[in-house]
């Protein structure tokens, strides 16, 4: 073997060892070989275990994770809520209702006392970059604009990974589910027990209107409606509202979503009628804008100014941002 065959081949072997090393320090500490008799092993087996999520089974979740990422900014605050160990957190482009690294404002300031990194920005995941961060758990969603289904195997590959429908499902629920499946089931159910507590103390103190509640969005040609079952939906029914059913026939919905659907601002407007309109999402300007137009302006609700202003933050209903819409509540029905 000549000289230049015996450095390519020494230089195979280091690339081949390189590589080896950066799986080890990715994925982890290693489990033990499997011995006769030895308690480690069984320690090892009680450390992780087997979880069932919404796009699958995941196999060898830890039983206390230490570094997750969530690849889900809707999840995000779900997590923090229940005082996860979020080391970084998939970002939005900022806009009106995140801070300035894309991070939801309801949770962001929970987000930078936990130092919690922005692991990329956009909705697919860049899967190189949940891999430096080495997470032991990767949580995402199966619905919304961030769904990480088509993307469940590479991110799996990285760590274990776990993905759950939010838009079907009050957070509470969401909250409990994470809760078992993290083994934090104790902080749930504080985090669930103070905003009910919360929800009585102000469903006690006001008074809500006789009209049904129409929870919209509006978006210039088309209005969205929330559903009695969405998480916006539930929760004014737990104040006392009763929430308007979304006009007859199939809207136009979004990444298979089901707590909300699209359509034409005349269709919205006729089956609202006398209810009372209350906006989700919006800045008071856009209210303002969308209640003026010829297919509102002469509806009821306008004219009595039972027009209501429920938050930029309350498109995405979590623990922080349920307690702000509260809030809202209480200062306009209190």
């Amino acid at each position: 073997m000549n000289g230049r065959q015996l450095r390519t081949r020494f230089q195979g072997v280091a690339v081949v060892a390189a590589g080896l090393l950066a799986l080890t320090a990715c994925g982890g500490s290693a489990p033990a070989e499997k011995s006769a008799g030895s308690g480690k092993d069984d320690k090892a087996s009680a450390a992780t275990r087997s979880v069932k999520h919404d796009a699958g089974t995941a196999e060898k979740v830890p039983a206390q994770p230490q570094r997750i990422v969530s690849v889900s900014v809707t999840m995000t605050g779900h997590l923090l809520a229940l005082d996860a160990p979020v080391i970084a957190s998939q970002a939005t482009p900022p806009s009106v209702i995140t801070d300035k690294q894309g991070f939801f404002t309801q949770w962001s300031d929970a987000a930078a006392k936990n130092s919690v990194k922005v692991a990329y920005q956009g909705f697919e995941p860049e899967v190189e970059k949940v891999l430096a961060l080495k997470p032991d758990l990767i949580i995402g969603a199966s619905s919304g604009a961030e769904n990480a289904e088509k993307f469940y195997d590479k991110l799996s590959a990285v760590a274990p990974t776990l993905l759950y429908r939010h838009d079907d499902v009050s957070w509470q629920d969401l909250t409990a589910r994470l809760g078992k499946d993290l083994g934090l089931e104790e902080r749930a159910t504080e985090v669930v027990a103070a905003h009910d507590k919360r929800v009585g103390e102000v469903k006690a103190a006001i008074t809500v209107p006789k009209q049904s509640a129409a929870l919209v969005r509006d978006n210039q040609s088309a209005m969205t409606v929330f559903t009695p079952e969405s998480a916006q939906g539930r929760l004014l029914t737990s104040l006392g509202f009763t929430v308007l059913e979304p006009p007859a026939g199939k809207g136009q919905t979004q990444g298979g979503r089901s707590d909300f659907a699209e359509f034409s601002q005349e269709k919205v407007a006729d089956t609202a009628k006398d209810s009372s309109l209350l906006f989700v999402s919006h800045t008071p300007e856009e209210i303002t804008a969308a209640t003026a137009r010829p297919v509102w302006k002469d509806l009821p609700a306008v004219k009595d100014k039972r027009v209501y202003d429920l938050g930029l933050d309350t498109f995405r209903l979590d623990y922080y941002s349920a307690g702000n819409l509260i809030d809202k509540i209480e200062k306009s029905f209190g």
